[in-house]
């Protein structure tokens, strides 16, 4: 299963992975791989969490990612 997420450095310099489709789903990790492997473990068990619930594991949402151009 292919799951989208977005990877971000913060001011701190800690990678944070939040995850689109599984709102409150967020890890990070010192490099870009430990926040992947960490934010694989979130998906995991946010995903078995919900289904022993009964909730919808996912929610549908609208991603584009694009550019905008600013004069300053």
């Amino acid at each position: 299963m292919n799951i989208k997420v977005h990877l971000e450095r913060d001011e701190d310099g800690m990678w944070v992975v939040t995850c689109p489709s599984l709102p409150g789903c967020i890890s990070q990790g010192k490099s870009k791989d430990d926040a992947l492997r960490n934010i694989k473990s979130a998906i995991k068990l946010h995903i078995k969490s919900f289904a022993q619930d009964g909730l919808p594991i996912f929610k549908t949402t609208a991603v584009q990612d694009t550019l905008v151009k600013v004069q300053v």
